[in-house]
């Protein structure tokens, strides 16, 4: 596999971490979820966490080239989601990256890898926290990937190039569902449906565009891998060995 996609976003990282802009998003912040809030969604994402252990062993055994390509997906998450970008409701608002690594390694092991982002994003940027993590990891690294990896498996066979964009779309669509219905719950007001809709009100907005955005941007990245990592691909399961480097017609 050629190493110019890996620079490229290795690049991206070391900018990502070199200007964190300080912003309170998706990630649920620091101390904002009541206490058994915080215990529920720990324990809810803590089995995802383990199966996704188990995957990635499973995965990369005797295929290490895939190690590379696993580190890559992780990075593409952490780069997408450290992007804060202003939304016109006055708060800020990121895309998530977990869609191009569920196409690729399945579901589980983003859940892992959506954790470790979490966590560095909680202790070096200051974004998400402690307490809240098991309630963004559920967000983020679960809900997120297993939505991507369905939309995915039901679309591939229709055309390619659509699935990975309708994936990682409607992954980073419902993460930020799952946030409003996980605040609604923690803030009840004569009900969840009234807080639901208020937050949905909030993300809807400015999470559609950004959804719509990470799709084309994964399509490109899916691309350039079908181009530079095919034989990992292949070895994947995503694309058969030899014929067409890219996905972009299919």
């Amino acid at each position: 596999m050629k190493r110019d996609p890996y620079k490229l976003w290795a690049c991206l990282a070391l900018v990502a971490l070199a200007v964190p802009p300080p912003a309170y998003a998706m990630h649920i912040m620091e101390g904002f979820l009541p206490l058994k809030w915080c215990l529920f969604w720990y324990a809810l994402a803590f089995p995802f966490f383990v199966w996704g252990l188990v995957a990635i062993r499973q995965r990369v055994a005797g295929e290490p080239r895939l190690k590379m390509l696993l580190g890559l997906a992780g990075a593409f998450t952490f780069v997408l989601s450290a992007l804060k970008l202003p939304s016109v409701t006055g708060s800020c608002s990121h895309p998530t990256g977990v869609g191009l690594g569920a196409v690729l390694f399945g579901p589980a092991p983003m859940t892992v890898l959506g954790a470790i982002v979490l966590l560095f994003q909680a202790l070096l940027l200051a974004h998400g926290g402690l307490s809240t993590l098991g309630a963004n990891t559920f967000s983020m690294a679960v809900v997120g990937p297993f939505v991507a990896y369905g939309v995915y498996r039901l679309l591939a066979p229709l055309r390619l190039s659509w699935a990975v964009f309708a994936a990682a779309a409607l992954g980073d669509l419902l993460t930020y569902v799952t946030t409003s219905l996980q605040l609604a719950l923690a803030f009840p007001q004569d009900g969840i449906w009234g807080p639901f809709l208020k937050f949905m009100g909030i993300f809807a907005v400015t999470q559609v565009p950004l959804a719509v955005s990470e799709g084309l941007l994964t399509v490109v990245v899916f691309n350039l891998l079908a181009r530079h990592g095919r034989s990992e691909l292949a070895m994947l399961g995503i694309l058969p060995e030899g014929g067409k480097a890219s996905v972009a017609g299919n």
